[in-house]
């Protein structure tokens, strides 16, 4: 039986592998000395293709809004689409990096452990995992 909103990124790349987990830490997320977010319940995304498991991409946090400063969100008309994930949702940091943080609000039916949580792109925020 085939999901309602299966991701045809699998179909099409058999070989790609999603997974995630909860983190096994306690994740914060900074902004010059700011705090944004702070967890205990982060889910980490590990991405890896083909027989060897290449890592495809570094581990992203994914962490639930209660645990986000999301007075400091601005949502933001850009979108990008994912053949694995689906389509995500942009976020600005008021008086900071503009669309550094991302959602998928209604992913593919393998990625709905990461529905409406908040990823932040490395470059733009400090990411600690301790």
């Amino acid at each position: 039986m085939s999901k309602a909103n299966s991701a045809p990124g699998f179909k099409k790349y058999p070989e790609h592998r999603l997974e995630t987990r909860p983190a096994s830490a306690r994740v914060r997320v900074t902004y010059q000395g700011e705090v944004i977010a702070d967890t205990r319940d982060a889910l980490e995304m590990h991405e890896s293709m083909g027989a060897g498991k290449k890592t495809a991409a570094p581990i992203v946090y994914y962490i639930p809004r209660e645990d986000v400063k999301m007075d400091r969100l601005a949502r933001t008309e850009h979108h990008t689409h994912c053949p694995f994930k689906g389509d995500a949702s942009y976020f600005s940091l008021l008086d900071g990096p503009e669309n550094g943080v991302w959602s998928y609000e209604a992913p593919y039916d393998e990625m709905l452990a990461i529905k409406e949580r908040l990823a932040f792109y490395p470059d733009k925020f400090q990411i600690s995992a301790s």
